[in-house]
């Protein structure tokens, strides 16, 4: 076991005794991955106890688990029953945001008695990145610009959204990613209007607006960036919504600091945005975490509670949009340093145009 794998399951059993927790059964793919390295986190569980810590998985994995786990593996079908076994006495936790009704139900029978039911133990400890997840990040980034320099060398008229993601996919997989962090978005014209629209078959055309929201996964680890850019040349009203979108984005990156309340960086951007008369076109947050998952704790958003520090990775990405005519979204993926922050995205996002003489 390396000391970042070492460090993490101390900080744990910080958390549990803090719980008065004498084991917990880790069953979120995401925390059996960040304590115990195993790529296949959704058929394995991990077992954490104040003395031992083990990783529970089946047959199929004899092999991976011997050469991934930092953890020693118990390989067998009934992970239950070990569990049962190897944290017989005193008081046992599960992650009730992931244990079904069903699987806690079966726990209680094995155990004897009802499981504690935690919420956000180790997705709270997961917040910040200790130095080998912010280079996996740094990483994953990084080989997010390069895909999406690539891909948008293929955009012009005539040229379907689903085409230019898939080419973003590609590059990802050919260049060495897992693949991506999530479905990209590739939305052209109105439905540049739509935060999540996916890439359809519709055509990509000049005069349009077109957003492209994407991000490549490195070693388990998430990137996520958005730029949006012209395909030839757009009207004035199209361009103005985009140098709004810029200035609010620029100056909520700014306010990015170790100690910042989250909720100060997102009214950063809608108070930018409400002057220029957009307040109500900005629907969604200002961002989230990033790390294992695409979306982590903390979020960036005006009800939030959560505060900076050092060592978080989180998206800054303000957007505005009116359905049926166009959005616009610009996003940066940042780490938080003990000064200010790191930008980790590194795709021009000025103006652009693209596919066409401007």
């Amino acid at each position: 076991m390396n000391d970042a794998h070492r460090n993490r399951l101390t900080r744990v059993r910080h958390a549990m005794q803090e719980r008065e927790l004498d084991a917990l059964v880790v069953t979120l793919p995401a925390n059996v991955r960040w304590l115990s390295g195993f790529t296949s986190p959704e058929d394995a569980r991990v077992l954490v106890t104040l003395e031992d810590a083990w990783l529970l998985t089946d047959g199929r994995y004899i092999a991976q688990a011997d050469a991934e786990s930092h953890l020693p593996a118990v390989i067998e079908r009934d992970w239950m029953r070990i569990a049962a076994e190897r944290a017989k006495d005193g008081q046992v936790g599960v992650e009730a945001e992931h244990v079904t009704l069903a699987t806690g139900t079966k726990l209680e029978h094995h155990f004897g008695r009802d499981p504690i039911r935690t919420e956000g133990l180790i997705a709270r400890l997961r917040r910040t990145k200790d130095d080998a997840e912010s280079d996996a990040i740094r990483r994953a980034a990084a080989l997010t610009d390069r895909a999406y320099e690539h891909a948008l060398g293929m955009v012009r008229p005539g040229v379907r959204e689903l085409d230019v993601a898939l080419e973003i996919e590609r590059f990802v997989r050919s260049e060495g990613g897992d693949g991506m962090a999530f479905d990209v978005i590739v939305a052209s014209g109105p439905r540049s209007a739509m935060p999540h629209g996916l890439a359809s078959s519709k055509v990509i055309e000049a005069g349009e607006l077109l957003t492209i929201d994407m991000g490549a996964r490195v070693d388990g680890y998430c990137a996520d960036m958005t730029r949006t850019v012209g395909v030839g040349t757009v009207s004035d009203a199209h361009r103005a919504l985009f140098d709004a979108v810029l200035e609010a984005q620029v100056a909520s990156l700014a306010a990015v600091a170790p100690g910042t309340p989250t909720r100060d960086v997102d009214a950063v951007a809608r108070d930018i945005l409400t002057r220029h008369g957009l307040g109500e076109a900005f629907a969604h947050s200002l961002g989230h975490g990033v790390g294992l998952e695409i979306h982590e704790a903390p979020g960036l958003a005006p009800r939030s509670e959560d505060v900076l520090e050092a060592g978080m990775a989180v998206t800054i990405e303000p957007g505005a949009y009116h359905p049926g005519d166009a959005g616009v979204r610009i996003e940066d993926l940042a780490l938080v340093t003990e000064d200010g922050y790191e930008v980790l995205s590194h795709a021009p996002k000025g103006w652009r145009t693209v596919g066409v003489d401007a």
